[in-house]
């Protein structure tokens, strides 16, 4: 039966929107490894949707797939546009560690992408925002 299925929860592995150069519209979308491991078969589908100008919009659909990330590494997922910052960006990622298949979901909502919420991101030492 489903319920007894045991769905670990995914941990020290983050998605951040990363300011590449301080006062320019340059960004990108980053994986980070925050495990002491390396993770395996990397999956990450990605995807805008909600309403902007009153408008439903959704965007396509992106994959990526990363053979490896080491640990306390990252990799740039794909470039993303400030017109889609109004939407819900949404990140599903897939990986193996030991075998194990895990997946977590990561979702930026409409207006989080702004300066005013950017942090120091770790590994990748630059301005934007995370989530962990």
């Amino acid at each position: 039966m489903i319920k007894d299925i045991v769905f670990p929860e995914v941990e020290d592995i983050a998605v951040a929107v990363v300011q590449e150069v301080d006062g320019l519209d340059e960004y990108n979308v980053y994986l980070i490894n925050l495990k002491s491991v390396e993770i395996k078969n990397v999956l990450v589908s990605s995807s805008g949707y909600g309403v902007i100008n009153e408008q439903a919009r959704k965007t396509s659909v992106l994959r990526h797939y990363f053979e490896v990330i080491k640990q306390h590494d990252y990799m740039i997922i794909e470039p993303i546009t400030k017109e889609v910052f109004g939407l819900n960006n949404e990140y599903w990622v897939s990986f193996t560690i030991e075998n194990k298949l895990l997946d977590k979901k990561f979702v930026f909502l409409p207006e989080t992408i702004i300066p005013s919420n950017f942090t120091t991101i770790p590994i990748i030492n630059k301005q934007g925002v995370w989530i962990k």
